[in-house]
């Protein structure tokens, strides 16, 4: 008899409960969202987030700040948001590094990107280009091949530091075109860049972004871009691909993710807020401007499967060139 009641009891209390969950997820937003930038403030990630903050802010009706958590390359500010609440209320602005590369440099990193969020969305990518000195006698990517190899280690590729995509972009370049060129790490984009313009260095990997400016101003020499599509800033210039590196893809991609276990229908209405949010004519009128490429996997199921396939594409370049920053 004691233990039908206590059936009955627990019958009863779910009963309860399960309305109550889905009447909590669907009021959801109602408080301020939290979205983490894991980098400090200025630059290409922080700007596109506080601009998609406010878009993102609109369509739930909801007030979304951006709040910038720096350092170790990203991984403070995304350990901070796999250890929130998975409520929807604290969410990441993730890159490659802290989403993909990171896992394979960092042997103390305290999450994982496939295992520690739920993806949301991915928002697109910023084109990395291959760009070197006026100085070097060459105007593409295979006469820079030819001009390395007649020319042992007189080349060299400047990055923002050690593990850096620019400073992989260059280690997957060496493989793939059997090349030697010399990495220059710099503590970060502004360092590289100057000393690039200065002529001490020969050549970057950098995104697109900083180097439009220059490349306007014949100040730098533009090779090629480093991603399979071309770049709607620069429609005429060829990708490394095309120019016979096959394989060859590197940029920074820009994903949103939430803590794991965060509930499917919150997932959901977040990625139906960001995909609105990046329809708008005006959103994709500025990323076109920056020259960020409109993503077009926008499911957060396709944002786990990306995530898987960079974190194993990385993995296999970073463990190839023995790199580790712990």
């Amino acid at each position: 008899m004691k233990n039908t009641i206590k059936v009955l009891m627990l019958a009863s209390t779910l009963t309860v409960i399960a309305p109550l969950t889905a009447h909590a997820a669907d009021n959801y937003p109602s408080q301020m969202i939290k979205l983490v930038v894991p980098f400090p403030p200025g630059g290409p990630t922080d700007g596109l987030a506080r601009r998609l903050a406010q878009e993102v802010g609109a369509e739930l009706k909801a007030q979304v700040v951006v709040e910038n958590r720096g350092g170790a390359g990203g991984n403070i500010g995304s350990e901070y948001v796999a250890n929130a609440k998975p409520d929807g209320y604290t969410i990441l602005f993730g890159t490659s590094g802290p989403l993909a590369i990171n896992t394979s440099l960092y042997q103390k990193q305290k999450y994982h990107p496939e295992t520690s969020f739920e993806p949301v969305i991915k928002i697109g990518h910023l084109p990395n280009i291959l760009v070197v000195h006026p100085s070097i006698e060459a105007n593409n990517v295979q006469e820079l091949i030819a001009f390395d190899k007649q020319n042992p280690q007189s080349l060299t590729y400047a990055s923002s530091g050690n593990g850096a995509s620019s400073h992989l972009a260059g280690v997957l370049f060496n493989d793939l075109a059997g090349t030697d060129i010399n990495h220059i790490p710099y503590r970060g984009t502004g360092p590289a860049l100057n000393d690039l313009l200065g002529g001490q260095v020969s050549m970057a990997f950098t995104d697109i972004l900083t180097a439009l400016p220059h490349i306007t101003e014949a100040k730098l020499k533009p090779l090629g871009l480093a991603t399979a599509q071309r770049s709607q800033a620069l429609p005429k210039l060829q990708t490394i691909q095309e120019q016979g590196l096959d394989g060859y893809d590197v940029s920074v991609f820009f994903g949103i993710v939430a803590p794991a276990k965060t509930p499917d229908d919150v997932i959901e209405k977040l990625n139906n807020a960001f995909v609105v949010a990046m329809s708008e004519p005006e959103m994709q009128e500025a990323l076109s401007k920056q020259g960020i490429v409109e993503a077009e996997l926008k499911t957060p199921e396709e944002l786990r499967t990306f995530i898987k396939e960079e974190v194993a594409k990385w993995n296999q370049v970073i463990t190839d060139a023995n790199i580790q920053l712990d």
